[in-house]
């Protein structure tokens, strides 16, 4: 029987980077969002593989994002971290936007670390915050529409703890002792580009959602589907509100400014929870 050509795509890219990286074995995946790619430069003895040298990756284009993978030594494990994602609103099909965490997988992480950069819609929220994803809202497409891989998980995953409430308890516990105030929330992540509406705004706060972006949830779901245990990181760029002044614009280059100056705590929180595992 033939192989599921996108098995053989995760299988091909898996070999390239395993070729690259020597013995070395991910414990853990992380994906860093924008304006966040400033934690590769705390992971040691870096072996650097540009997207678009990997077999079946597409580049990533989006502005703040470089478009590595990065292996090496943080908190004392092997990580693999994306430095860039792909999005929805690239044109990338749900099945390239995931591709790369199926390739973590198949390398062998045993957890993942996604981060984003996210518009706060709780009004208890300000620019610079950190907020820990509790749970999400999913407003794009589900990345495990079609046939099913079945090597990789079941055709109907549960997603009743998407966030892995052990790693959230511990990561409250490195924020107190660290200082770091930590926030708390449930992020919405719709198609992009455009930014929201004030009407969209305050829908998403009357539905639930603390934070909004463009990202995120689909490499969760699919992590999710092969069981691996998820932390989830929102960095607040931007205070998402419906009560704008008259002169307000979304910039997107004030949000790479303020997720760049927050990266700093959320590398030591990430660095940390890796050391704890």
């Amino acid at each position: 029987m033939n192989e599921d050509p996108r098995v053989e795509k995760i299988r091909t890219a898996a070999e390239y980077v395993a070729g690259k990286i020597g013995n070395r074995k991910p414990f853990a995946g992380i994906v860093l969002g924008s304006g966040l790619g400033k934690l590769a430069d705390s992971i040691a003895d870096p072996v650097v593989i540009p997207y678009r040298e990997i077999p079946g990756f597409p580049v990533s284009t989006a502005v703040g994002h470089k478009g590595n993978f990065i292996v090496g030594t943080l908190g004392g494990k092997t990580v693999v971290a994306m430095q860039g994602r792909f999005h929805y609103y690239e044109g990338y099909p749900m099945e390239l936007v995931t591709l790369p965490i199926r390739v973590m997988k198949v390398l062998g992480i045993e957890y993942l670390f996604v981060s984003n950069a996210a518009g706060g819609v709780n009004f208890d929220f300000k620019v610079g915050d950190l907020m820990i994803i509790r749970d999400h809202i999913n407003l794009l497409p589900n990345p495990l529409i079609g046939k099913n891989m079945d090597e990789f998980g079941p055709r109907f995953p549960d997603m009743t703890r998407p966030y892995d409430p052990e790693l959230i308890r511990k990561a409250e516990v490195i924020g107190a002792e660290s200082g770091i105030e930590l926030k708390s929330g449930v992020y919405l992540a719709g198609t992009g580009p455009s930014y929201e509406t004030p009407s969209e705004y305050k829908y998403f706060r009357m539905i639930g959602a603390d934070a909004v972006g463009m990202s995120t949830i689909p490499e969760v779901i699919v992590a999710r589907h092969m069981s691996v245990p998820v932390f989830g990181m929102s960095v607040i760029t931007n205070e998402a509100h419906d009560d704008y002044a008259d002169d307000y614009e979304n910039n997107g280059d004030d949000v790479v400014a303020a997720a760049d100056a927050a990266a700093d705590r959320m590398t030591m929180l990430f660095t940390r929870l890796i050391e704890s595992l």
